[in-house]
């Protein structure tokens, strides 16, 4: 079959390559990663400048906008930057330069900005038809010598224009000021240094080429900041430098007045927004985060940062000051030193950083002094024609004179004289009054400077001392124009100060509302008081709510917080918030992660559990159930399940036991029963539990108590209405789990129900405190003691409509 189609018209399908389509993608990533690390995100070794900075100083070199010159519009320099060099937004242009003005962000402003350039705060700054700026004194040191052939030029985006690869850089940039950028699976957070230090140590590197870095650490003491602050800890540095990877552990810079009970903060981590740090501080105040505070101040003004902290009276300032440190004043700065070295991602040391440098000065001083060597030898091959037409001056202006023009003048000089064309074409340019003797003697002293001038060029080209000689002068010079002092000081790290170490170990009272309010008061809070007292306001719950809960336990002890729903939480005491006694309380859904409906039953005040001891629970329906208490070490902040519970029944009581002891559970009606906790297995924590008690009709438990036969306390019942009595253990007979139980208490109208049941000692203190909020201490020995099957003795007077909510026991040691 024949075919109408022209040869050369499947040219183009010869040209089409058949590729992997994971190949391609691979590829085409790749590329576009390098562009955005070599084009955007990674600054270079040799000037510390990452392009879109590079090309605003470059912009405003050409465009005349020098240290020295009238501000100029920012729109203006960001045009010029965009229009010639930077082929992006002006919005990103802008924010460079912005923050090449702000003196809190960089160590040594390249810009001066005149206007609203932001703030510490975070406040953005004007809009740049408003504000103004020009080069910094230090930024014309990055840019100095630039036309002298110093470094190399690539074109432009659109092929008008040339701009430098890089800057030739008098001072080692990288380090100066620092940079931060975000690439494609790589990041750079290099912080600034001071001026001196830097300088020091590349001088001390230049004579000293196998220096370690503990050697150039002698000069160099660490980041220097612009915000001041303190590093702590030296190790952290070395690391960072041996490595280029480290952690700094950056810290404000306060003072603690103990006698006007303030602290008062003057510098801030480099980086932080002042007004979130203390809008930070005033949540976790107002959240009861943080203790002790009464009001906070923002002071800071044009000379500096200012954040007054006024203490209450009696707070603990350690504590107050820690917990500042640990939140709010002390943050952590990641060091990356990651640089573009030919071209390529680096992550580099300090050694490593200060060589690139040194390198790329040797190279910039080599082709300067290459540049300025062919200068003066073509300034001296002029001279030396001026001075042979002086000594010949009659017959060079005869022969001018008499040639028809200038061209045939400049081929007369050249065959008569034998100069050269250049200096044949200088000559013919001449002013005759730069024929006189005077003018001869200013020609033979600036010959001979010139001469001086080659040698010295030659010398340092031909001998890398003096060339090296050259780098160091320029970089004293350097230190003694723009050097100044350290603002950041380094701190030896003594360790870190945990919360718990500066909070004192002391006797606490909690108290649990029904709502769910929790609060903690020394126990030394409460003097004794004679049996029957009304006893003093505890807590003032809202309208509605009623204490439920309270306990004693040492600040440092951890609590496993036992809930009716059959979870269990873990906080140490001392996260429970310290409260005066008319104080409601904190929710406790702050401290932990309690669900709707549900509520604190019973607390287990422990540091650490033995190996064969078991957490025993009971019920308000009389399960009991034993749980090694190993499977309680490792509670999550949202809890765990400590029982599974019937519907209608609740987690009432738990006791810490280890499998040797009886249980005496009371209940509501009055009721006891003994019997040995063998009888009750241990199971996992999901399970349900055993019957431990038969109840009748509407009786449901109060509380629980474990025992031993050698125990000589009594067992301590309280009722609602503020009605008590001892009786000795010994008097309660073990049985069988699961049985009716002996009468312990009468609970009729006059005692209404039990409230709660503990084991006590004569000498042991209660804490005693109703529904309303009043407490009451007294001696666990002025209640009588007195058999089973008795009303019991008035212990607390309660108003009416008032009941006993809780009792916890204050041991006798």
């Amino acid at each position: 079959m024949s075919s109408d189609v022209p040869d050369d018209a499947t040219a183009p399908a010869d040209r089409v390559k058949h590729v992997r389509i994971e190949d391609e993608m691979e590829q085409s990533y790749i590329d576009y990663a390098m562009s955005v690390i070599a084009g955007r995100a990674l600054p270079d070794v040799r000037d510390g400048m990452k392009p879109v900075h590079r090309r605003i100083l470059y912009a405003m070199h050409e465009m005349g906008v020098s240290s020295g010159s009238s501000h100029r519009k920012s729109s203006s320099i960001v045009g010029e930057t965009m229009g010639n060099y930077h082929p992006h937004g002006d919005s990103p242009i802008y924010d460079a330069m912005v923050r090449m003005a702000q003196d809190f962000s960089m160590r040594y402003p390249l810009v001066d900005g005149q206007g609203n350039f932001g703030s510490m705060d975070g406040d953005p700054p004007a809009a740049m038809r408003y504000t103004e700026a020009r080069m910094a004194p230090i930024a014309e040191e990055l840019l100095a010598d630039i036309e002298k052939d110093t470094v190399d030029f690539s074109s432009n985006y659109d092929d008008r224009l040339t701009e430098p690869d890089v800057l030739p850089a008098k001072v080692p940039g990288l380090l100066l000021n620092g940079s931060s950028g975000i690439a494609v699976g790589m990041s750079t957070n290099i912080p600034p240094h001071n001026l001196g230090e830097l300088v020091d140590a590349t001088v001390h590197l230049i004579d000293n080429p196998d220096a370690t870095v503990e050697d150039l650490m002698e000069h160099v003491t660490g980041p220097d900041f612009p915000t001041g602050g303190n590093i702590v800890g030296r190790d952290a540095i070395y690391s960072a430098y041996a490595t280029g990877r480290g952690r700094l552990r950056v810290r404000a810079e306060y003072e603690v007045d103990r006698e006007a009970g303030q602290i008062v903060v003057t510098e801030l981590p480099y980086q932080e927004n002042k007004a979130r740090i203390v809008e930070r501080i005033a949540d976790d105040v107002n959240d009861g985060e943080i203790e002790g505070i009464k009001d906070l101040r923002d002071e800071s003004d044009r000379n500096g940062v200012r954040i007054v902290v006024e203490l209450k009276r009696g707070a603990n300032v350690d504590v107050v000051e820690n917990r500042l440190l640990d939140h709010h004043l002390e943050s952590t700065f990641g060091v990356i030193n990651l640089a573009l070295v030919d071209g390529q991602p680096q992550v580099l040391s300090l050694k490593e950083s200060l060589q690139h440098y040194v390198e790329h000065r040797r190279e910039v001083v080599r082709r300067r002094s290459e540049h300025d060597l062919a200068e003066a030898e073509d300034r001296a091959h002029i001279l030396e024609g001026r001075l042979r037409a002086l000594e010949n001056v009659d017959d060079v202006v005869d022969l001018i004179q008499d040639s028809e023009d200038r061209d045939a003048a400049r081929s007369g000089l050249q065959e008569r004289f034998d100069f050269s064309e250049d200096q044949a074409a200088h000559i013919v340019r001449m002013q005759l009054g730069s024929l006189t003797s005077m003018e001869a003697a200013e020609i033979e002293d600036e010959y001979e400077d010139v001469q001086e001038t080659i040698e010295y060029l030659r010398a340092v080209l031909d001998s890398r001392e003096k060339l090296d000689g050259v780098i160091k002068d320029e970089l004293r010079e350097i230190k003694d124009e723009y050097d100044d002092e350290r603002r950041t000081n380094v701190l030896e790290d003594e360790g870190q100060v945990t919360h718990e170490d500066l909070i004192p170990e002391e006797d606490c009272v909690v108290v649990i509302t029904e709502d769910d309010y929790i609060k903690r008061m020394p126990v030394d809070q409460f003097d004794a008081q004679n049996r029957g007292g009304k006893g003093i306001i505890g807590a003032d719950p809202k309208e509605g709510d009623r204490v439920s809960k309270v306990f004693r336990a040492n600040s440092h002890d951890y609590l496993l917080c036992f809930t009716n729903q059959g979870q269990v939480y873990r906080l140490k005491t001392y996260e429970v918030p310290e409260m005066s006694r008319t104080a409601r309380g904190k929710s406790a859904v702050n401290l932990l992660s309690l669900d709707d409906g549900e509520d604190l039953t019973a607390v287990v005040s422990t540091d650490e559990f033995g190996d064969d001891e078991c957490i025993t629970m009971v019920t308000r329906n009389g399960y009991v159930k034993r749980t090694s208490a190993a499977d309680f070490e490792n509670i999550l902040s949202t809890g765990i399940r400590a029982a599974s519970l019937e519907d209608g029944d609740e987690l009432v009581d738990v006791e810490v036991t280890d499998g040797t002891t009886d249980l005496v559970i009371a209940t509501e009606g009055g009721m006891t029963i003994r019997f040995d906790e063998s009888e009750v297995s241990e199971m996992g924590r999901s399970a349900r539990g055993v019957n431990g008690i038969k109840l009748e009709g509407q009786d449901r438990v109060a509380a629980m108590v474990a025992t031993d036969e050698s125990d000589e306390r009594s067992l301590l019942t309280v009722t609602e209405n503020g009605y008590g009595k001892r009786t000795l253990l010994s008097e309660y007979r073990t049985q069988s789990r699961y049985g009716k139980g002996l009468v312990d208490i009468k609970t009729d109208e006059r005692n209404g129900r039990v409230s709660t049941a503990k084991a006590v000692t004569d000498e042991d203190h209660l804490i005693i405190m109703s529904e309303s909020g009043q407490i009451m201490r007294i001696r666990a020995g002025d209640v009588s003691q007195v058999g089973r099957n008795t009303k019991g003795v008035t212990i607390m007077e309660l108003a009416e409509m008032d009941r006993v909510a809780s009792v916890t026991v204050v041991p006798a040691e």
